[in-house]
């Protein structure tokens, strides 16, 4: 049996998850509110636990500080500000494969169709991708190969089978 990899591509026309305003540096708490790295820094210690919460995380800085906080978040959102700065996948590994995030990790920013097989196999299970690519290109790309021997976060002992 064919077993298919589960990743969202995400409209942000139709996406529940609202960006905090840049310009406020501590928004008032409410559900569904993705906020910058500062600004949950900023508003973190107070955040009511019940309420749903995602990070814009940038790619430039270590998510390291985001360690203590992984149980109250419901969402990661890391930054490829050009698709070929792969900082991103690092984070991702980090969040999903050694410290084992169960929330969404989405990509944002510069991302292309053709890398939601990778970003898949790094532990995002979501895209925004840019303007102007396709979303059905991008859920070819899940199954463009059968078996994949190398090693991931998804399969830590490779010979992934899907498709």
């Amino acid at each position: 049996m064919k077993t298919e990899p589960v990743f969202h591509l995400v409209d942000p026309r139709h996406d529940p998850w609202r960006r905090a305003a840049p310009d406020d540096p501590a928004p008032a708490p409410r559900a569904g509110l993705l906020l910058q790295a500062a600004q949950w820094q900023a508003v973190r210690t107070r955040w009511p636990a019940e309420l749903p919460v995602g990070v814009l995380w940038p790619n430039d800085q270590p998510v390291e500080p985001l360690r203590p906080d992984l149980a109250r978040l419901e969402l990661v959102a890391l930054h490829f500000p050009v698709w070929t700065d792969g900082r991103a996948y690092s984070q991702a590994r980090l969040l999903r494969g050694r410290w084992g995030f169960r929330g969404q990790i989405r990509a944002v920013g510069d991302v292309l169709a053709d890398q939601v097989l990778q970003l898949w196999r790094c532990g995002f299970d979501a895209a925004e991708l840019r303007p102007g690519q396709s979303p059905v290109v991008a859920q070819a790309a899940l199954r463009w190969f059968d078996t994949i021997p190398q090693p991931d976060v998804r399969q830590p002992e490779g010979e992934l089978r899907h498709g």
